[in-house]
Parts: C-alpha cells; structure tokens; sequence
C-alpha cells in the first residue's frame, strides 16, 4: 500500500526519474504525506544523494529549463524550481543512508524511498508513528542542533492531528529556553500556521505552557493562552451567523503577508494589553508595519465594541479607525465577553458595501473643497471633509452643493466661535 501512494503521489511531479542517480533517496515531508495520504498543491520534494549533489541538480535543471538555486555550495545542496514544485538536492550527511537518517528530528521525517527501486527505507520505524499518529523525536540531540525542531514539532502536530509522544515532550520543556538562539523570523514562520487556524490553538497553548514562547511573547501569562480558545469560539459563532465571515477571517493580510485576519485577534491576545508596549513586543517579533498596525488597532478599538449605543458620529470614526481590522476587532471584543448581539448592528453595517456609515462615498475631494471655498491647503480641509461626511450619515446633505453650503456655514460658525 505504502508503494502505492507514493508512486502516485510522485507521479505529480511530471519529470522522469531516469536522470537521477542511483541511488538517490527521497526523504523528509513529501514522503510522509504521501505515506498519510495527503495531498500537496505544490510538491516539496528533498533528494539524498550519495556525492555531486549541486551537479545532479544543475543537470535536471538545465534538462527541463527549470530554475536552478545554489542554497549551499560548502554543504552540497541546491534547488530546482519547476513551475508546480520544488525539488532540493543535498549531500548525503555521514557515510550511508542510516546515519543521514538518524541525524533528522522525528521518526516520521526520517523514512527515505528509492524512486528506482521502489524500495522504502525506514529504519526508526516512522511508519509505525505514522499509523499511531505519534510525533516521536531520534534524540534529544537532535532537537538540540536546530532548536527550531522544538517548535516545529508543534506546528506538525497540529497540522497532522498527532499527539506528541511523552517523552519528546519532556525534552521539548527541558530544551525550551535553547529556541532564544533562533532567527525569530524562523520561529515566526512555524507559528504562522498555529494561529491560522482552531487545530493550531491547542498545540499553541502547548508550546506556550512549556515555555517555549516566553521570549516571544513576554507579556502572555496562562489567561492569554486560554483566551485563544475563546477567539476561536468567537469565530465560530460569528461565522454562523454571518455567512462568508470565516473565509475573510482566514484571509491573509496580503499575498506577501502570510497572517491571517483572525491571527491578528489571537496576537492581540499575547501580546501586552498597552499598545505602545505591544508595539515593542511586535516589532521584536518582526512583524510587518501593516501588521502592527492591525493588531494595535485591535488593541485600541475593541473596548469601544463593548460601550453603549454608539453615536452615528462615534460610529463613523470607529469604521474609519478600525478599515479592514474590523472583523478582528470584533471577534477580540466577543473573545472579551462582548455579545455579538451587541455588536451585531455594527457587524450589519460593515458587511453592507453601500452602508454610507461604515463605507462613506465622499461627495466632494479635498481639491474640489478648496476650489469651492477659496481656500488653501491645510488640516482645516481634512477637517471640513470628515465634517462633510458626518453631516451626509446624519441625513443633513446628500449633494454636492449642500456640502459646500454645510462648509460655508461651519466656517462662519468656528470663526464666528
């Protein structure tokens, strides 16, 4: 059966094995998700060869005009880009297979398959983990070379829906302080997917209860890491009653940024609750100014969600503030215990393209503004404009001609003040 899956699996790639060597060993992720069953949209593919690894990769590249990339000349290992996966070409580590093998971090990435023979290799028994949904690390020391492993072992539970073994655990609390030593963009990375998404909040509160985030997030305490439970339900029941919400929640910021919009609500809740010093712990983090923004936004805006009726006016500068945070906002501010029946006027507006309040058409710029008024440049033009825009929700102008009138007037009036 194992063959099976993965002859097809491999079949994806579409390019002939004939050029690689032999023997040659496909190890790492794509074996063991073939061996799950998983499929892949874009194949990742690791190739173990015994000697010339850069060559082996030059030869296939130039075969198939596909990308070439030296990632380690000292070390043998280069990469070729094809336009539906990549395939990484490295040197054996160790005079065979098995100690190339035992070097990796757990028993279910350790298994190895010969694309010529068919033969599958796997001598840690990370078929039997992979039938037993177990994450089982090869050795402390392991773990200990690359701390990164630490966290990664997380994120690939959660992914995969497998518990960690004991005493893999054990070493992971015991090694924790060692992910201090990480590039945080790497750590950054394999939390990417755990606060993307329900399945990853366990194994999150898990890494953070073990200590593995304290350096990460220096301000969350236990309460911080049970409220990304919260968020999730949060989510859920807003989903529900709103249908399309979830696919924006699980939209990312941008293409380039690989955050999701309920992530931003989840970072609010582990970082510190006083914006500046949440700003500090972000940057720290390295995450992007649009990041920041969103999840200091969130900060800010949600115990506004949880005050009385707001004021068309308090309304208006609410959408303004919070652009496309609002979402997040309001699921930060449900995870706090605010009803989403409270919300939900406000969540009605948002979702309705033409509501003028949450979704303001100016009536006139800021140019035609001056023109009008004789006026030159200044913040008093930005003034009169949201003044314009507050009058037009009110119901009090509705044209062009009343916004330039209502602007007369309330220049008469502050001066006149």
């Amino acid at each position: 059966m194992y063959k099976e899956l993965l002859s097809e699996a491999l079949a994806a790639a579409n390019w002939s094995w004939d050029l690689l060597p032999q023997p040659v060993y496909l190890v790492g992720g794509a074996v063991r998700d073939a061996l799950l069953g998983r499929k892949r949209e874009y194949l990742d593919l690791d190739f173990v060869v015994a000697k010339d690894a850069v060559e082996v990769a030059r030869k296939i590249a130039k075969t198939y005009q596909a990308g070439f990339v030296l990632l380690d000349a000292e070390r043998q290992i280069a990469r070729v880009v094809f336009p539906g996966s990549t395939a990484d070409f490295a040197q054996q580590e160790g005079d065979d297979l098995y100690t190339d093998l035992q070097r990796r971090d757990f028993t279910i990435n350790a298994i190895a398959y010969n694309p010529h023979t068919q033969e599958i290799i796997d001598p840690l028994n990370g078929c039997v983990d992979l039938d037993q949904k177990i994450m089982r690390m090869i050795s402390p020391q392991n773990l200990a070379d690359d701390p990164l492993r630490l966290l990664r072992g997380y994120r690939q539970a959660a992914q995969l829906g497998f518990s960690v073994e004991e005493k893999t655990r054990v070493t992971i609390r015991t090694l924790a302080p060692r992910l201090s030593e990480v590039a945080t963009e790497r750590s950054r990375v394999e939390l990417g997917y755990m606060l993307a998404n329900a399945e990853g909040t366990p194994w999150l509160q898990s890494a953070g209860e073990d200590g593995l985030l304290k350096d990460l997030f220096p301000s969350a305490n236990r309460e911080s890491w049970a409220k990304l439970s919260v968020v999730d339900d949060a989510a859920a029941e807003l989903a529900a009653m709103y249908p399309g919400i979830d696919s924006y929640l699980q939209a990312y910021l941008r293409d380039t940024l690989k955050t999701t919009w309920l992530a931003i609500a989840k970072i609010a809740c582990l970082v510190n609750p006083q914006p500046d010093i949440a700003e500090t712990e972000l940057q720290n983090l390295t995450y992007s100014r649009m990041e920041i923004k969103a999840v200091i936004s969130a900060l800010k805006l949600f115990p506004r969600l949880q005050a009385p009726l707001l004021s068309l006016r308090e309304q208006y500068f609410l959408f303004q503030e919070s652009g496309s945070t609002f979402l997040s906002t309001v699921v930060l501010a449900m995870a706090y215990r605010q009803p989403v029946e409270a919300i939900a006027p406000l969540i009605c507006r948002y979702l309705n393209p033409n509501d003028l309040v949450a979704h303001t058409t100016p009536l006139l710029s800021g140019k035609e503004l001056m023109i009008a008024l004789n006026i030159a440049p200044s913040p008093l033009v930005g003034k009169l404009l949201t003044e314009i825009a507050i009058a037009q929700i009110e119901g009090k102008i509705s044209t062009i001609q009343e916004a330039i009138a209502f602007a007369q007037e309330f220049l008469i009036g502050g001066m006149s003040g």
